[in-house]
């Protein structure tokens, strides 16, 4: 198989479907998502054409090719302006290269084509700092992010705060099984989601009438399914087309640390440590409350303050919680199993503070302290910080700490600014050669991914 493999990626033996997605209220079609197909055969099926990959050990080269494909693909299909694009990304190839080639070809698109990318929470639980300076620079790009698969699992709701997405796609099971108490849990938090920041909610596997009704009563505007139309390599013929009306885009904030992220102007407290550490202690509690939707993530300045008890804390808090981190000097990737630990520079900003925070879908709290550098006895030195529930400011300065959560060897991502993007000349032309191209018919089609049922 591994033969195989490498020559439907030496040859680009890929090809693309096109499934519409529909505004709920007006009928119109208003995106399409790109889906892959590999070449006739016993590869044909993406989910065993990329399984193919990862044994291979070509997965990134695989995704890149159906990734960049899809794109031309589409130029050359017709989803121009006023309709979008929607993209996916395999977790486990969240890179540098792929995703500038990218934002080249997408930059060179005819009629200034709007590109959403599909994130999965597995995406963000294996690699957060990677995928969120992603999500950062594609922002700044122009660039839109839907959250997938939402409800699947319940770490998608435990991101769901921190990815801030512009859409967010409930999985096609919520609409096709018989209601109860795990999707009235779902429905909540993606209600108060888009109630919140006006996100776009997007309902998947809509087949018939009735999952329509049930998609409509979960509070999406959107949806996607056999009932409008199956993946083709056409667009789907006779249907109204409206651009697709998203909220104005959340700016693209970095903060050097998490105490750099409260406002200007916000009271500040002093308190000895000991008091911290029962404030930390109670936030820990609620976490632990809130449970698999929520995150939390701490800094302890030294890999000496996550004591035996911490780490007790912190093994109790991982059983219970969807994503925990603790971030010092000298801790370890991992330093309680399940923990995602990150070492500290010892010039780093967060070195001198003292954070907690907890974000869910319907709870958002920090502890943002900056050690005053006393001396003596441990339980009496002195902080200066506050205690926020500000939703945004939480989220900023858990994205913050997410950030240092990094492999060292991973390379950061540039990509072309949002205006004035200097695009190779080589992928201009290609784009349009594609975009004007006689017989409609490109060289290499590919996607993103197979359609699910």
């Amino acid at each position: 198989m591994a033969a195989d493999i490498d020559e439907v990626i030496a040859r680009g033996q890929v090809r693309s479907v096109f499934q519409p997605i529909v505004d709920l209220d007006s009928g119109a079609v208003v995106a399409y998502e790109a889906l892959a197909r590999g070449p006739e055969g016993p590869l044909e099926r993406p989910d065993v054409l990329f399984a193919a990959a990862r044994d291979a050990g070509r997965l990134r080269e695989l995704d890149e090719l159906c990734r960049r494909t899809a794109l031309r693909t589409a130029i050359t299909a017709g989803v121009l302006a006023p309709l979008t694009l929607f993209v996916n990304v395999e977790p486990e190839v969240l890179d540098t290269a792929p995703l500038e080639e990218l934002l080249a070809i997408s930059a060179a698109a005819p009629r200034d084509l709007q590109v959403v990318l599909e994130i999965t929470e597995r995406a963000i639980a294996a690699r957060p700092a990677e995928l969120l300076a992603t999500v950062q620079r594609l922002r700044a790009a122009g660039w839109r992010i839907a959250l997938d698969d939402v409800g699947a699992d319940d770490l998608s709701l435990a991101f769901m705060p921190l990815l801030r997405p512009d859409i967010i796609k409930l999985d096609l099971r919520l609409v096709q099984q018989r209601p109860g108490p795990e999707l009235a849990e779902i429905m909540n938090a993606v209600n108060a989601e888009a109630e919140r920041s006006g996100t776009v909610v997007l309902a998947e596997g809509i087949e018939h009438p009735e999952h329509l009704s049930t998609a409509l009563a979960l509070g999406a505007r959107l949806g996607q399914g056999w009932l409008f139309g199956r993946p083709s390599d056409r667009l789907a013929p006779g249907l109204p087309t409206a651009p697709l009306q998203l909220r104005t885009a959340p700016p693209v904030r970095e903060h050097a640390s998490p105490f750099a992220c409260l406002p200007e102007g916000t009271p500040l407290r002093r308190s000895k440590k000991a008091l911290l550490i029962e404030v930390s202690k109670h936030l820990e509690r609620e976490a632990m409350r809130l449970g698999s939707t929520c995150t939390v993530v701490s800094t302890f300045q030294e890999a000496r303050h996550f004591t035996p008890l911490t780490a007790h804390r912190y093994r109790e808090l991982v059983e219970r919680v969807g994503f925990v981190a603790a971030i010092g000097e000298g801790l370890p990737v991992e330093p309680v199993a399940g923990v995602r630990g990150a070492d500290l520079a010892a010039d780093d900003a967060v070195r001198g503070e003292w954070d907690v925070t907890v974000l869910a879908p319907h709870f958002a709290a920090a502890l943002l302290a900056r050690d005053l550098g006393d001396t003596g006895p441990e339980r009496e030195r002195m902080f200066e910080f506050a205690l926020t529930y500000d939703r945004e400011v939480v989220a900023d300065a858990a994205q913050s700490l997410m950030s240092r959560i990094l492999p060292q060897d991973a390379v950061r991502l540039v990509v072309p600014a949002a205006t004035g993007a200097t695009v190779p000349d080589d992928v201009t032309a290609a784009v349009a050669a594609l975009a004007h191209s006689p017989s409609g018919a490109p060289s290499a089609p590919c996607a993103a991914r197979w359609p699910r049922p």
